[in-house]
């Protein structure tokens, strides 16, 4: 397992430009999560090197789908070294 921060996942990219993500400052200490929820980025980043979409969302955090899940993960380990 990775272990991811707050910080790790602003350094890969620049999560505004991820529609399925939010920021809302005083929400999780304004943390990029999960749109709707209070979910962060960085705990589904700690967990995909280990198991799939599909484990993620149905085993660790149900209350995200496999396809938000998978989308995340592709969208950060597209952007690794994109964000200035």
């Amino acid at each position: 397992m990775t272990d991811w921060s707050e910080n790790d996942v602003i350094a890969v990219a620049d999560w505004s430009q991820c529609a399925l993500v939010e920021r809302i400052p005083g929400k999780v200490s304004g943390a990029w999560l999960v749109k709707g929820t209070r979910l962060p980025v960085w705990a589904i980043m700690n967990h995909a090197d280990d198991y799939t979409p599909e484990e993620i969302a149905t085993e660790i955090f149900p209350s995200v789908s496999a396809d938000v899940v998978r989308q995340i993960i592709e969208f950060a380990r597209s952007h690794v070294g994109v964000h200035a």
